[in-house]
């Protein structure tokens, strides 16, 4: 995509600061890079809004934008306190500009533009789904091209990195992203918010033999995901079990996990054998896995399966970057500002941003989340 040339007369050489708004956490970090030039989070600091939205059973977007102006300003201080660095030791300042909650967005991107007028540095306008794809060059200095799988509350797409601005969607779910599901699926069992690590810890005591669910899109040979399905299942089983008992809920998340994972095994394995056909030169095939639902144990176990099945690598990054954070942010705008792509203080936000822009829209996507 062309982007407009922010007015700096040279693009100075130091850490970029990152700012994310786009949903529930308020973060910023700053990333740099080491005499050898391999990236370094210099400073990375979350602050999670799980207590302010738990009693509504998930994400309220007016609730969310008023937190995040109460909070971005000593989350960017404590940011660049942390790294040792003021604003006057940065070389460029990134913020998301979508796909989020456009309250959200606009909190960001308005705090991110202000401090780079300011101190009249680069601005760089990031894709949230940017900073996800590219966080395995982050953690484990991945080289292009590689294959990622995104999984969040927003999002399930399977995506080839062929090098910065330069992504190709192969597939993507037609109804509910995975993490959406897990969430709803926590909901309807009474579980709590957030429903992804719920519905873990709940299935680690469970029997994910009890009730037979679905396996969405096992054997289809188009890549996408679907997930409504299998949440209607558990919607119906529960019923039919109910009242639930503590070891019914476990049963049940134990079932619905384990239908999850094998959907996206075979979801995965089928892109694997697209990738290792069209990339058959690459001397180290890649799958990475990014997003909330990477920190999944169930997820990652699927995925390291079909990754040894195919001889490729899987990476995942640590549990603290699977979340939303301010650090992926930055490294996007690291990269972004060594390839001398900047932004204009106009950018928009931008609700709705797909990753890969020339991929048609889905037949039937029903998909109206945060993150859509």
């Amino acid at each position: 995509m062309p982007r407009p040339v922010n007015p700096v007369s040279a693009a100075p050489k130091g850490p970029v600061l990152g700012i994310e708004t786009s949903c529930d956490e308020t973060a910023a970090a700053v990333v740099g890079r080491t005499a050898s030039g391999a990236p370094v989070i210099l400073s990375s600091v979350v602050l999670s809004q799980t207590e302010e939205h738990a009693a509504f059973g998930g994400v309220v977007p007016e609730i969310a934008a008023r937190a995040h102006v109460e909070a971005v300003d000593g989350i960017v201080k404590a940011a660049l306190t942390e790294a040792g660095t003021g604003l006057e030791g940065l070389a460029g300042i990134a913020a998301t500009v979508g796909p989020g909650l456009v309250g959200g967005l606009i909190v960001g991107a308005m705090t991110g533009k202000a401090l780079a007028a300011a101190r009249k540095l680069p601005f760089f306008a990031i894709n949230h789904l940017e900073g996800h794809a590219l966080t395995p060059r982050l953690t484990d200095a991945v080289a292009y091209p590689y294959l990622v799988l995104l999984v969040s509350g927003g999002h399930t797409q399977i995506l080839l990195v062929r090098g910065l601005g330069r992504y190709e969607r192969w597939g993507t779910t037609i109804d509910d992203a995975l993490g959406e599901a897990f969430d709803k699926t926590a909901k309807m069992l009474g579980l709590g918010h957030p429903g992804g690590p719920l519905v873990e810890r709940a299935a680690a005591s469970g029997d994910a033999g009890r009730f037979h669910l679905p396996r969405p899109m096992r054997g289809e040979k188009r890549l996408d995901f679907s997930f409504s399905g299998l949440k209607t299942a558990v919607r119906q089983a529960a019923n039919a079990a109910a009242p639930l008992s503590d070891q019914d809920v476990a049963d049940l998340c134990a079932g619905f996990q384990a239908a999850a994972a094998d959907s996206v095994r075979d979801r995965i394995g089928r892109a694997l054998e697209r990738y290792r056909a069209e990339l058959s030169d690459l001397a180290d095939p890649v799958l990475a896995v990014a997003g909330g639902v990477a920190a999944n144990g169930a997820i990652r176990a699927a995925l390291n399966a079909a990754c040894q099945g195919h001889g490729v690598r899987l990476v995942a990054p640590p549990l603290s970057l699977c979340g939303d954070n301010g650090a992926m942010i930055a490294h996007a705008g690291l990269e972004r500002l060594e390839a001398g792509l900047f932004d204009g203080f106009e950018a928009p936000v931008r609700p709705r941003w797909p990753l890969d822009e020339q991929a048609a829209p889905m037949i039937g996507f029903g998909k109206r989340g945060a993150k859509a």
